[in-house]
């Protein structure tokens, strides 16, 4: 089919460049909603399996290469990396105009495409809210997922709707506030990890082989019960206003503990309080209670 057939029926042909575990996925699910994928970057090992397992027969070329030869450029490369790579391709031309120019970065929006923006092409941003293995797998996962997309509004229609051809859903995020929906989904994934992580630590410091069978069912229903009903599913000692229970984990991690867990311990106790008594689930005599404890040095084993 010629590139003319294509556009009337709604067809682009893309080039990804970046086969890293978000690239090669997202090509490969353009690739389903009928779209040609006729170009894809790949310069480690790893990457150059991934696009022959997640687009086969798709040839690997250079950057220059991809760009002249695609309608949309998908740019799936680390956000430190992202900058200098649209101000370099503009530097040499490689920019087209009437080219969209599609970037997955959850910390820009469309202004690091400015570069290729003044040669004439379309920019959008398309972040897909979810972890990616890299695997075939996170194909079916994209129809659970949503996608922060930012465009200006006369093409904002075009990134919606490549979102939804990809199975997952857009949600519109303005330009000027990029910065905290990426720290925000950051917040609560990556800080997530680092919770169960420390949480399993104490569970494998004390003797629990298999620290997952205690945290799987109270971690996904804690998840389920705060996305349903937010703070009012809140649990636990600190919902109580049970000092005498905070101030025993605080001996214990003092005592036994890393000192970034008890940190970490102390400042997301302090937080919850903080909230509770905002939500009126706590008095403030209990939160300023809460807090004494928190801030108090940890006594020895009594």
């Amino acid at each position: 089919m010629n590139t003319a057939d294509q556009r009337r029926r709604g067809r682009l042909g893309i080039g990804v460049i970046g086969a890293g575990k978000v690239g090669a996925v997202l090509g490969a699910a353009l690739r389903a909603a009928e779209h040609a994928v006729v170009g894809v970057s790949a310069v480690s090992d790893a990457s150059r399996e991934r696009a022959e397992n997640l687009l086969p027969g798709v040839p690997v070329l250079e950057i220059p290469d991809i760009i002249e030869r695609s309608e949309l450029v998908l740019l799936a490369v680390p956000d430190d990396a992202l900058p200098p790579l649209v101000s370099g391709l503009a530097a040499t031309g490689a920019w087209q105009a009437g080219q969209l120019v599609a970037h997955t970065s959850g910390r820009f929006g469309t202004a690091v495409l400015e570069p290729a923006r003044q040669a004439g092409a379309i920019p959008l941003a398309l972040h897909p809210a979810m972890t990616f293995t890299g695997l075939s797998l996170d194909l079916t996962r994209l129809a659970d997922c949503s996608f922060g997309v930012t465009a200006p509004t006369a093409v904002l229609p075009i990134a919606q709707a490549l979102v939804v051809e990809m199975g997952a859903e857009p949600v519109v995020i303005d330009e000027a506030d990029r910065e905290l929906y990426h720290a925000a989904l950051a917040h609560a994934s990556n800080h997530l990890v680092t919770i169960a992580a420390q949480s399993a630590e104490l569970l494998q410091g004390i003797g629990v082989e298999q620290p997952a069978r205690l945290l799987g069912p109270l971690m996904r229903a804690s998840l389920e019960n705060a996305l349903a009903s937010g703070e009012h599913a809140l649990t636990g000692p600190v919902a109580r206003g049970d000092t005498g229970t905070i101030e025993a984990h605080g001996r214990a991690l003092g005592r036994d503990a890393a000192p970034d867990l008890a940190q970490a311990y102390r400042a997301l106790s302090a937080a919850t309080a903080r909230r509770a008594v905002a939500r009126g689930l706590l008095t403030p005599a209990q939160g300023e209670r809460i807090m004494e404890v928190l801030n108090s040095e940890p006594e020895g084993p009594r």
